[in-house]
């Protein structure tokens, strides 16, 4: 079987450990993930700490395929990502001229002050590309296998929407549903079993509630379609005996 296509992600912003920002990336990512047939493996959640983005960020990148980062691009102090980057991966960073074009023009077009704290944003680590920002035109940039995305998830978004196409994809997952009426403390003992003989399939139970009993979904995934088939046929069997 060929080797899977896997990702990881680092989103980066004391805002999210506070609680103060919901992450609504994570579920974005994972969507576009699954459409190009891409294990997204690991997702990690770290400070406004560079020491903490380059431990993180070089385990990540050397463990996976790729990996995205949101947050921590934007003008202010504690926009740190891309001088963390850099350091991780052992290159300068300045300020790069196509992303001062981009903004400087941006901001005239406006009527507005290209900044210090604006021309910030034109920081790129060197020999990075850049990615596309639609929405609020600030790159961000690719170096290797990092993706390195803004945290606002409107603009995240479209920065990974013109990232996806240039993704070498793997096989896509395939998936079988099955409606099980049983809890899972009735089905816990044999479907381990099933799983122990299906070393290649990934079976989940995700149980449910509707206020009077307890049922189960559960979902069986594999690149293999043979061996999909076969789990869920195994699965629809035990739930036969188990109904006597």
């Amino acid at each position: 079987m060929t080797e899977p296509v896997t990702a990881a992600m680092l989103a980066i912003g004391d805002e999210l450990l506070s609680g103060r920002t919901k992450d609504r990336n994570i579920g974005y990512l994972a969507d576009l993930m699954t459409l190009k047939g891409i294990d997204l493996k690991e997702v990690r959640i770290v400070a406004d700490e560079t020491a903490a983005i380059v431990e993180a960020l070089n385990a990540l990148r050397a463990r996976y395929t790729y990996v995205f980062t949101s947050g921590g691009i934007g003008p202010t102090h504690d926009d740190i990502t891309a001088d963390a980057v850099a350091a991780a991966l052992g290159v300068a960073i300045g300020h790069d001229p196509r992303a001062m074009k981009l903004l400087g023009d941006h901001y005239a077009s406006r009527g507005l002050e290209f900044t210090d704290a604006r021309q910030r944003m034109a920081r790129i680590p060197d020999g990075a590309d850049l990615i596309d920002n639609p929405v609020s035109i600030a790159p961000g940039f690719r170096l290797g296998n990092v993706h390195v995305m803004a945290g606002v998830p409107a603009i995240f978004q479209a920065m990974l929407d013109s990232v996806g196409p240039t993704l070498a994809g793997g096989v896509p997952l395939l998936s079988r549903t099955v409606e099980c009426p049983f809890g899972e403390g009735d089905i816990g003992g044999p479907l381990t079993e099933i799983q122990r003989a299906q070393p290649d399939t990934a079976i989940g139970s995700y149980p449910r509630f509707d206020g009077k009993r307890y049922s189960t979904q559960i979902v069986i995934r594999s690149r293999d379609a043979a061996a999909c088939e076969k789990a869920e046929a195994a699965v629809k069997d035990m739930l036969t005996q188990l109904r006597g």
